[in-house]
């Protein structure tokens, strides 16, 4: 009679390298540019808006949400500078397109600014999650940083959707195209 042996649960790990990817203190630094350049543009965004919302219903939601960026930010910031992470080099452009994309939304309306915060937060919780699955049980203050960060910004697109993000006019075009330049945000400041 033969004895099995009950098999363990493989624990948790990140995929496997592949030939080119970046080694493992590559890929946390990166992970830290992008994150610290995505949680820039997004305190940008709601500056942007906080200056053009003055009075109305959303600012109380909106006032709330820029400052959990902030503390991301400040986050964010620390771990640049405690790990010696460069920067993205496309500060200064974030820093203006962030700004200018809060505005012009919120120009449109409350429902364009909710829109704005929906896509945006959207595009964020995919990434924040490809990020958790690629560090699997590595670096766990990190993880628990992005994971804790990603609850927010979940929290931040619910609010957009209660404040009728889903109403603002031509919603799918603006959603889609605010999407579309956050993803290519996210890459270029992977990568300069």
């Amino acid at each position: 009679m033969s004895r099995r042996r009950k098999a363990k649960a493989p624990a948790r790990k990140a995929p496997a390298r592949l030939p080119g990817d970046p080694a493992d203190a590559a890929a946390i630094a990166r992970m830290i540019r992008v994150d610290h350049a995505g949680e820039y543009g997004a305190a940008r965004i709601y500056d942007g808006q906080l200056a053009v919302l003055k009075g109305k219903a959303a600012v109380v939601a909106v006032r709330r949400m820029a400052a959990q960026e902030k503390r991301h930010l400040e986050k964010f910031d620390a771990l640049v500078a405690d790990r010696r992470v460069r920067p993205t080099a496309l500060s200064p452009l974030w820093h203006a397109a962030g700004y200018a994309l809060g505005a012009a939304t919120a120009l449109l309306g409350e429902r364009a600014a909710m829109a704005c915060t929906v896509a945006v937060e959207e595009t964020i919780d995919d990434h924040y999650r490809h990020q958790l699955e690629a560090l699997g049980d590595r670096e766990p203050d990190l993880a628990a940083t992005i994971a804790d960060f990603r609850a927010d910004e979940i929290e931040h697109r619910d609010i957009a959707l209660e404040h009728g993000a889903r109403e603002a006019p031509g919603y799918p075009l603006l959603a889609a195209a605010i999407k579309a330049g956050s993803r290519l945000a996210i890459w270029l400041s992977t990568r300069v």
